[in-house]
């Protein structure tokens, strides 16, 4: 896999200083973006939303989010006991 950032191309496995975490997760958004370009046929450069649009995109991502690590905490909880 390649990734563009910022002009540069950075390719996976190849030694580079950078953090591999750091890497792993733009390699990740990367991937997200090509998933969502070939599901929605469009990207985050689209101009026809709002921006209470983008902020109601945003508030649901963020709903997911608590819903998921909500789960992860009573898997925890449910372990421990």
């Amino acid at each position: 896999m390649i990734l563009i950032m910022e002009g540069f191309i950075l390719q996976k496995h190849e030694q580079m200083k950078v953090d591999r975490i750091v890497i792993q997760v733009l390699n990740q958004i990367a991937d997200r973006s090509e998933r969502g370009l070939e599901k929605y046929g469009t990207n985050l450069e689209r101009t026809d939303l709002e921006t209470l649009d983008w902020i109601q995109h945003a508030q649901e991502e963020a709903m997911d989010l608590c819903l998921y690590l909500e789960r992860i905490k009573e898997q925890i909880k449910n372990k421990q006991l």
